[in-house]
């Protein structure tokens, strides 16, 4: 049962850039997933979510109508578009998940997933 997060990089403000999830070992369409960001010297913090009882899409405040999350079923990926990327926006991105039904918006809190990925770093700078 793995994770693994590519996509990040250097972009710069107002830049676009997609963060790709790969899972190896289970389906994604079964559970919860979501992706999550941790800046230096910050908490972990919900980035974006799909959740395991509806497939409803969740988004933190700070990011919504910037950010995208998708989930592909015959790749069995989950993506992140993000767009007009600003300088706060970096952090190191990790996609995690969870093997026990999340309701809600609960998809967006780190406590709450249990099988993490190992974490791509996304710079936004000029």
């Amino acid at each position: 049962v793995q994770l693994q997060a590519s996509g990040g990089g250097l972009v710069q403000p107002g830049g676009s850039l997609t963060l790709s999830c790969a899972a190896s070992g289970f389906t994604l369409d079964y559970y919860a997933i979501g992706w999550f960001r941790q800046a230096p010297g910050k908490e972990r913090e919900g980035v974006a979510c799909i959740s395991s009882t509806d497939g409803t899409l969740y988004y933190a405040d700070s990011v919504l109508n910037r950010f995208t999350i998708s989930r592909d079923t015959a790749k069995n990926t989950v993506s992140l578009q993000m767009n007009s990327l600003k300088p706060e926006d970096t952090a190191v991105y990790y996609c995690a998940t969870n093997f026990a039904p999340i309701y809600g918006s609960s998809c967006l809190r780190p406590e709450w997933l249990e099988v993490w990925g190992q974490g791509t770093l996304v710079t936004v700078s000029s």
